[in-house]
């Protein structure tokens, strides 16, 4: 059978012969195993639009192929001369059998794989009993990424794994475990697509960025609405057949405002509130109760130049590099829990203006990198900071 090592990520072919977990083209299949060369011919793969398997499809077929092989079993036929003669049923070219374990690796669909993410006080033997569970429920296990914290003594974990929709044996003992190791958990099907609520003002790169992600299939989720304090987006948002709800915002009216996105949160099952350059500052009411589920985009590599045009005190300060900060919003301006950063190198010669051009880009990368990882269930709050298993 074949089995992925973490974090290595190195997997076995035959007793001493490995390939890297990767992309896997068709071509190269033959030269790996010339078990796999018949498998390609077969109108299963043959009709496959892709010439490429992800690894996670490449290796659940392999695990149908190894279960076939282990289970052959030998029948027996009457030759012409009435002599019987042994055969295995697993090189029979037209076995039935292996028609339909072919026709369910190439089937095989990631609806089948879930989510589990956990945090829990550190201790021995988490990861066992956890992977006990998995096994016991003949659960196969595609990645795992764990991380233990000294300073908080926490535990945070991550699990990827298949393949079936029904989980309804699972349940009950892991809710037993959590119990016991005082564990926060939760499960989820890689299908399914949180939904997003986006907020923006007047500068709508980020917007743009994120709308174009998520119909091209880079981005996994569902974006329902989009709120502005601003007209100007209306447009793009009817482009992408997206409700927008301009809700002008004055000191007078901010409470009033912020009543009405928490109804539009509550209205569309909200997950996420993302603020892709929405240049209002939230009330503390509407970050508490939205407490862990707000993503800011800060357009300067914090903690430096909080507060309004960072490029600009940039500028001032000559800095050399420039950068943008994807971090969960808190009460406190600009210091929540950071989840991504990242830098572009500038020098003297580049005015406010053209150092705001070259930020945005960042400022794209970043926010659609967090929001990613955030839709994978990569990123775990840990106190004031982050754990992100990118």
């Amino acid at each position: 059978m074949s089995t992925v090592a973490s974090p290595v990520r190195l997997c076995r072919l035959h007793s001493s012969r490995f390939i890297r977990q990767s992309t896997v083209h068709k071509a190269t299949l033959p030269s790996i195993s010339p078990r796999i060369r018949s498998v390609l011919n077969r109108d299963a793969f043959r009709k496959k639009q892709t010439t490429t398997f992800t690894s996670v499809e490449f290796f659940r077929g392999l695990h149908v192929m190894s279960q076939q092989h282990q289970t052959s079993t030998k029948i027996t036929t009457t030759t012409s001369n009435t002599n019987k003669r042994t055969i295995s049923a697993s090189h029979t070219p037209n076995s039935e059998r292996e028609e339909l374990q072919l026709k369910r690796m190439a089937a095989a669909k990631p609806g089948d794989d879930h989510f589990l993410t956990l945090s829990c006080p550190d201790k021995p033997g988490i990861v066992h009993a956890v992977t006990a569970i998995l096994a016991a429920q003949n659960l196969t296990i595609l990645d795992l990424q764990q991380f233990s914290d000294r300073d908080s003594n926490t535990f945070f974990m991550r699990v990827h794994f298949g393949h079936t929709s029904d989980l309804s044996a699972f349940h009950a003992p892991m809710a037993s475990l959590a119990k016991d190791m005082q564990m926060d958990y939760d499960v989820r099907a890689v299908v399914s697509k949180p939904k997003v609520l986006i907020m923006v003002s007047k500068i709508g790169h980020c917007l743009n960025d994120l709308l174009f992600r998520v119909k091209s299939g880079q981005l996994k989720i569902e974006i329902p609405a989009i709120v502005s304090n601003h007209p100007e987006f209306a447009d793009l948002a009817k482009s992408y057949g997206i409700p927008f709800y301009h809700l002008p915002v004055t000191k007078d009216t901010k409470a009033e405002q912020e009543s009405r996105i928490l109804e539009l949160i509550s209205e569309y099952n909200i997950d996420l509130v993302v603020l892709a350059r929405y240049m209002q500052v939230l009330s503390p009411r509407l970050c508490s109760e939205m407490s862990g589920k707000i993503i800011n985009i800060h357009h300067s590599f914090l903690p430096s130049f909080k507060g309004a045009k960072p490029y600009h005190q940039a500028y001032e300060r000559g800095v050399k590099i420039i950068g943008a900060t994807a971090h969960f919003v808190t009460k406190d301006l600009d210091e929540g829990p950071i989840i991504e950063q990242r830098v572009a190198r500038v020098d003297h010669a580049l005015s406010p203006k053209e150092l705001v051009e070259e930020g945005s880009n960042v400022e794209s990368q970043v926010l659609a990198a967090a929001v990613k990882w955030w839709s994978e269930k990569k990123v775990f709050l840990n106190g004031a900071k982050t754990v992100v298993f990118n």
